[in-house]
């Protein structure tokens, strides 16, 4: 059964984002990454994840699927990841 996503997520220049802060685990994770199932793969894509603490099981998962990440600046309390294949 395929994951919906429930989590703010919208289109922006910088790719999509989407905003998982505030959910219990294992919510971010899911949320994650069920939205990356919806990218085509090899289209060049970013996702902007915006996450209340460093995702650091959801690094390995990454990684089997294509994804590489790196953290970027974001707002005071926040963990800004981008993702890309």
């Amino acid at each position: 059964m395929a994951v919906q996503i429930s989590a703010p997520h919208w289109q922006a220049d910088d790719g999509c984002h989407i905003d998982v802060r505030g959910l219990p685990a294992p919510q971010p994770m899911l949320q994650i990454l069920a939205l990356l199932e919806t990218i085509v793969a090899g289209a060049g894509a970013a996702v902007i994840v915006h996450h209340d603490r460093e995702p650091i099981y959801l690094y390995p998962e990454l990684a089997e699927r294509g994804w590489n990440h790196e953290i970027l600046p974001g707002e005071d309390g926040e963990v800004r990841l981008r993702l890309w294949q």
